[in-house]
């Protein structure tokens, strides 16, 4: 079965794709980047959520230019790993959405196995080819502390919007 990816109708915020109120469509939320590190989801959502690991056929981690951060495109050669998280609550969802909402768009996948999941996926793919695998390895050696202390200035400043 091929890898899907729709939005659906509704936004829990203006640049989501998912459903409002989560419990619409309670899919969880496969993370393949920076989500994947504890302390970066600590940071944001004051915890570090239940996962398992899982690979999506059909996407791929992308290093899009000049971001230390990944991508999600859809790649029908590709496998991506990362982590499924099914424990968030409405609130964790508002909060990564808005997060998330700047480069990424919300869309549904089918995970290996035929469950389905929300993912962060690239907007406009077309604008970050050709692009290198992006390696958490990296990340994490380069530019993880810098990347939580980016990530609790937004919080701060995202809680004072509210």
């Amino acid at each position: 079965m091929p890898p899907t990816h729709s939005p659906s109708p509704r936004a829990s915020s203006p640049a989501s794709g998912r459903l409002a109120p989560a419990s619409a469509d309670p899919a969880p939320l496969f993370v393949y980047g920076s989500l994947l590190f504890p302390d970066v989801l600590r940071v944001l959502i004051d915890r570090d959520p239940h996962r398992t690991p899982v690979t999506v056929t059909g996407w791929r981690v992308i290093a899009p230019p000049e971001r230390i951060y990944p991508g999600l495109i859809h790649d029908q050669a590709a496998t991506a790993s990362g982590h499924l998280f099914e424990d968030l609550t409405p609130a964790e969802w508002v909060t990564l959405d808005a997060f998330e909402a700047d480069f990424y768009t919300v869309g549904r996948i089918t995970l290996d196995h035929d469950r389905h999941a929300w993912a962060y996926i690239c907007a406009d793919p077309t604008e970050l080819l050709p692009a290198a695998a992006w390696s958490p390895d990296d990340f994490a050696r380069y530019h993880l502390h810098a990347y939580v202390e980016r990530c609790a200035a937004w919080r701060r400043r995202h809680e004072a919007a509210m």
